[in-house]
C-alpha cells in the first residue's frame, strides 16, 4: 500500500512539474512561412522605421508585425506576450516603433521586441527574415 501511495505521489509530482505555468504563459510555437513583395505588398518597409502589419491570423499566432530597423527588417508575431492564450494582437502606436496590446495596455518596442510598459515582461516572439531580391520571407 505504501508503494502505491508513493508511486501515485511521484507521478503527480512529475506531471505537475512538467506542465509549468511558464509554458502556459508563452506564445505557442506554430509553423510560419510567409512571403511577400517589398515593393507591392510591403512598401513601408523600404524606409527606416517603416512598419507593416500582416493581419492574416493564419500567419503566426495572431498575424505578423514587420519593422525596418535601419539594420534590417525584423519580424514579430502580433500575439501579445501578456496572456498569450487569449491571442490578443498588438497594434502600432501612431507612427512610432511601439506597439500596444489594447487589452492589457502593455507596450513593446519594435527595435528589439522588448517589453516597454507593464504588465508586459516578455519580449514579442521573433521570427527569421530573409530577403531575396524583392521577396521578403518570414520563417521559424
Amino acid at each position: 500500500m505504501k508503494k502505491l501511495i508513493f508511486s501515485l505521489f511521484a507521478i503527480f509530482c512529475f506531471i505537475n512539474l512538467s506542465c509549468s505555468k511558464d509554458d502556459i504563459d508563452r506564445v505557442p510555437d506554430v509553423p510560419v512561412n510567409y512571403s511577400a513583395s517589398l515593393s507591392f505588398q510591403l512598401p513601408k518597409l523600404n524606409q527606416t522605421g517603416g512598419v507593416e502589419v500582416v493581419n492574416n491570423a493564419s500567419v503566426g499566432v495572431a498575424g505578423l508585425v514587420l519593422y525596418n530597423s535601419g539594420n534590417g527588417i525584423l519580424a514579430y508575431d502580433r500575439c501579445s506576450t501578456v496572456n498569450p492564450i487569449q491571442r490578443n494582437p498588438v497594434f502600432q502606436i501612431n507612427q512610432t516603433p511601439l506597439v500596444e496590446d489594447k487589452v492589457s495596455g502593455a507596450y513593446f518596442n519594435l527595435s528589439d521586441g522588448s517589453a516597454s510598459k507593464a504588465p508586459a515582461t516578455r519580449p514579442l516572439k521573433q521570427y527569421s527574415v530573409s530577403i531575396n531580391g524583392d521577396l521578403l520571407t518570414v520563417i521559424n
